[in-house]
């Protein structure tokens, strides 16, 4: 056991039945959802559509913004002592920037998403809307651009506020559409980063991990997020076995500030991964399903795989349990043209995994002897036809000849 299923053994006990899947899992995150990212399936969700608040979670929208919005990453800004103003007071996480200090716009990005700075995200949004207020009002319209309908910002941060609440099923979608930015994910994935006057940052994965001596062997990027209100809040990706994972938890409880958060990651993750991953139903060439023939040499006609098939199933699946049903032509011959004949459609139990068209290739053999046997009373009557025919026409030319004698 490991030392993560260890720490599980104090935290609350809640079913969760995802269909062919996950029958119960043990989290304290009051939200949670799974996406396997290559196929874009959900395979584990717990309230994924609560409105909740999300606390720094809300970096995320705000870094891909300004992302989207700076034209040179390298160019230099001054710190607006305006930007600093009363985020002591409301005990923001802050990166440290001083008033007057010269950095780039890369430096504030990896101020907002590394160690969570809302001084980062108050000098971009200064920069680049001209007050909080209208970067805000810039954020609500990118969400509803991209559909999180349960989503709205009141800030740049993620301060507790009742109008700043989002979903766990509304933040996988923004972070989905953040990592298909190459700048976004390669700071989303650094763990460290000297700013060019001179801050080292840490990523808040990095400190966890190191503070509470735990050991990630999974997760490769991620945001945190933090208010006595939101409880921990966690997005991040991890990678095996060819699969990518992206799970949002929120409303871990912050007792004795252990970061449940990152415990309740390390559980979804490892209950997967250890469970779950590429089974390959069939391979190339495989005989998948046969076709009954007519008038060949060949009593079959074989419909085989063009290439290897692998789907995301638990890895203890039944293979023989792998049912293939076929709907199109009954019978083919070697006349038949070569054309859609039909669809193969593979099921385990209930559950469609795999449908595919069958196109006939040719390759048949076309067989005299069954096309005779086939037809033999047809062949027969002809033949006897054409008998009566010939004797009839030799009966009236022998009588011809006699009349001309």
């Amino acid at each position: 056991m490991t030392k993560f299923r260890k720490a599980l053994c104090t935290i609350l006990f809640f079913s969760l039945i995802v269909p062919c899947w996950v029958h119960a899992l043990e989290i304290q995150s009051k939200n949670a959802i799974l996406y396997n990212v290559n196929e874009d399936t959900v395979l584990f969700s717990k309230e994924p559509d609560e409105k909740v608040p999300i606390a720094s979670l809300t970096k995320i929208m705000t870094a891909i913004m300004a992302i989207e919005n700076i034209s040179n990453m390298d160019e230099v800004v001054s710190i607006p002592s305006v930007a600093l103003e009363g985020l002591a007071e409301k005990n923001a996480m802050v990166v440290g920037f001083k008033a007057n200090e010269r950095v780039t716009y890369l430096d504030l990005l990896y101020g907002i998403l590394l160690p969570s700075g809302a001084d980062a995200t108050n000098v971009v949004a200064y920069y680049l809307a001209g007050s909080e207020e209208n970067y805000v009002n810039l954020m609500n319209e990118k969400a509803k651009e991209l559909g999180l309908v349960n989503t709205h910002f009141s800030d740049t941060s993620g301060l507790d506020d009742v109008h700043n609440y989002s979903t766990v099923s509304d933040i996988a979608k923004l972070l989905q559409y953040a990592l298909h930015n190459e700048t976004f994910k390669k700071i989303f994935t650094s763990q460290e980063y000297t700013t060019s006057n001179g801050l080292k940052l840490k990523s808040t994965l990095t400190y966890y991990t190191e503070q509470y001596h735990l050991q990630n062997e999974y997760i490769y990027g991620s945001k945190t997020g933090f208010t006595t209100i939101a409880g921990f809040c966690l997005a991040s990706i991890a990678h095996h076995d060819g699969v990518e994972y992206l799970l949002v938890t929120t409303g871990a409880p912050t007792t004795n500030r252990y970061p449940y958060h990152f415990v309740d990651a390390f559980a979804i993750y490892e209950y997967f991964m250890e469970n779950y991953g590429y089974v390959t139903l069939y391979n190339k060439n495989d005989v998948l399903y046969s076709i009954k023939t007519k008038y060949s040499k060949e009593d079959l006609y074989e419909i085989k795989a063009e290439d290897s098939f692998s789907k995301y199933l638990a890895k203890d699946t039944d293979i023989e349990s792998i049912r293939f049903e076929y709907s199109g032509l009954e019978e083919i011959t070697p006349f038949t043209s070569q054309k859609h004949i039909g669809t193969l459609s593979i099921y385990l139990g209930d559950e469609l995994l795999n449908s595919m068209d069958v196109v006939y290739q040719g390759g048949l053999t076309l067989s005299i002897f069954s096309l005779l046997k086939e037809y033999d009373y047809f062949i027969l009557i002809l033949l006897l036809f054409f008998l009566v025919f010939f004797l009839f026409f030799k009966r009236n030319k022998l009588k011809h000849k006699k009349k001309k004698v």
